[in-house]
């Protein structure tokens, strides 16, 4: 468990289902990737690789925590996605985060990014890569504010993406 000023970021448990369909299933938080909302059944089996990461890697995403209100906020932390993109993005942790449309635009992004960082290159400092849409200049930012460089333009799954990498 890592404590941020206004977080709490611990592995997923169960009871994380119901924040993340509420997240993965809102129209609105795919506004800036045009992507399209999950289903609950989606979301289950996101859930369960995000639980499986901390078995099988001693890492993972975090879920992150308001902790005044004990409200699920959004997640981040570092995965191993078999995305398919080639040896020079697969091969490294790739860093990722969302966080819920209501509770964006509030700085919570970079601080749990931040946070998460912070312990992976403590616990295992290595190369890690992230991929981003164009359009996506929030996450962009967050990207850059952790020293995340573009290093490729890409397709996956039928969008556009930059792919970025960063050294601790």
């Amino acid at each position: 468990m890592i404590e941020t000023p206004r977080l709490i970021l611990r592995p997923h448990v169960l009871e994380d289902y119901n924040g993340l369909c509420a997240m993965f299933g809102d129209p609105d938080f795919y506004r800036l990737s045009g992507l399209t909302p999950q289903s609950p059944e989606e979301v289950w089996h996101r859930l369960l690789r995000y639980m499986g990461h901390w078995t099988a890697f001693g890492w993972g995403l975090f879920a992150a925590i308001e902790k005044d209100t004990g409200r699920f906020v959004g997640d981040t932390g570092l995965a191993d996605f078999h995305r398919g993109l080639g040896p020079d993005f697969d091969l490294s942790p790739e860093a990722a985060w969302a966080i819920t449309p209501a509770c964006q635009g509030r700085g919570y992004a970079l601080e749990a990014v931040r946070a998460a960082h912070d312990w992976f290159d403590a616990t295992h400092p290595q190369r890690t890569v992230c991929i981003i849409d164009p359009s996506n200049t929030p996450s962009q930012k967050v990207a850059a504010a952790l020293g995340y460089t573009a290093f490729a333009d890409t397709t996956y799954k039928g969008h556009k993406v930059t792919q970025f990498e960063r050294y601790p």
